[in-house]
């Protein structure tokens, strides 16, 4: 396993940007949301800004959280999360809130209205106060033992700037043209849904408590890199899939932690596919569809 003595620079603290809306053109517009946690800017903001296919604009917590609903969503092509709201770190460790009802009630009016969703990474560790948000994703981060799908489970594990294969896991718009590829990046031991989800991307990293290191004793004990104490279950090895959720497409990738994985050609281009496919008409058939079947299943 690596040995890490620190966290890296690029976890440390953010600077707040501005937000501006998308002018109609002929590339994809994407709504870009921010904060929670930190990163690296001006590489990670290049991958959006380097892609020709889109134009997007940059919009943080919490007034990100009025961008929320159907009206406003209809000015965006996709939304793209890269954010982690509803945690805040303090000494005594994480405290957690649930997001406003406003908010709730847009994001499912959205749901509804097929506005699609492109989650990447440390959003999966967002709003653990409100267990939708992880239904939505497919998958949660825990930063502290709790409740996930009603059972307590540990406090998930992670590890930073591992080398590690990802391999696609089927034919997709998605997955086109992406061979088993090497990438830089950090790993999570969490939950994954795999009941909810259609998996993209596998990789060959071991997902064991061994190979990974206790959020809980990095945010509350201070003991980064570190998994004395800790116990968790073997976890599942996927890093990339698509759900439906109600009539909008989702896609999750774990990728994307800091610059050596921003800058990994392979990662653009899943992500700028995943862009493209979310917000095809394609994929909104495609989550109608399973919604549809969903609904007559339950009935």
């Amino acid at each position: 396993m690596p040995d890490h003595d620190d966290i890296p620079d690029y976890h440390g603290s953010s600077v707040p940007a501005s937000t501006a809306l998308p002018e109609q053109g002929s590339r994809l517009n994407v709504l870009l949301v921010t904060r929670g946690h930190p990163f690296d800017r001006d590489t990670f903001f290049d991958i959006f800004e380097s892609n020709p296919d889109i134009q997007y604009s940059n919009v943080e917590h919490p007034a990100a959280q009025f961008m929320y609903n159907p009206e406003m969503a209809e000015k965006f092509d996709c939304y793209v999360q890269y954010d982690m709201p509803g945690v805040q770190f303090g000494a005594d460790g994480p405290e957690y809130s649930e997001p406003p009802e406003f908010y709730k009630e847009g994001l499912r009016e959205m749901g509804e209205a097929g506005c699609p969703l492109v989650i990447m990474h440390h959003a999966a560790a967002a709003w653990p106060a409100w267990p939708e948000w992880a239904e939505i994703v497919g998958g949660q981060f825990l930063y502290t033992p709790m409740q996930s799908r009603g059972i307590e489970q540990p406090d998930s594990g992670y590890n930073i700037d591992v080398s590690h294969r990802v391999s696609p896991a089927m034919d997709h718009p998605i997955t086109r043209g992406i061979e088993p590829f090497e990438i830089v990046d950090e790993v999570y031991l969490s939950e994954v849904f795999e009941d909810s989800v259609i998996p993209l991307f596998t990789s060959n990293w071991t997902f064991s408590r061994d190979h990974f290191y206790s959020a809980a004793n990095a945010v509350i004990d201070g003991q980064l890199n570190s998994n004395a104490g800790w116990d968790h279950k073997d976890g599942s090895n996927l890093v990339g899939w698509i759900k439906a959720y109600k009539n909008s497409p989702v896609v999750y990738l774990q990728f994307g932690d800091g610059p050596v994985a921003y800058k990994n050609p392979n990662f653009r281009r899943i992500l700028a596919q995943a862009i493209q496919w979310a917000s095809s008409a394609e994929a909104r058939a495609w989550a109608t569809e399973i919604n549809s079947t969903r609904d007559k299943q339950k009935t």
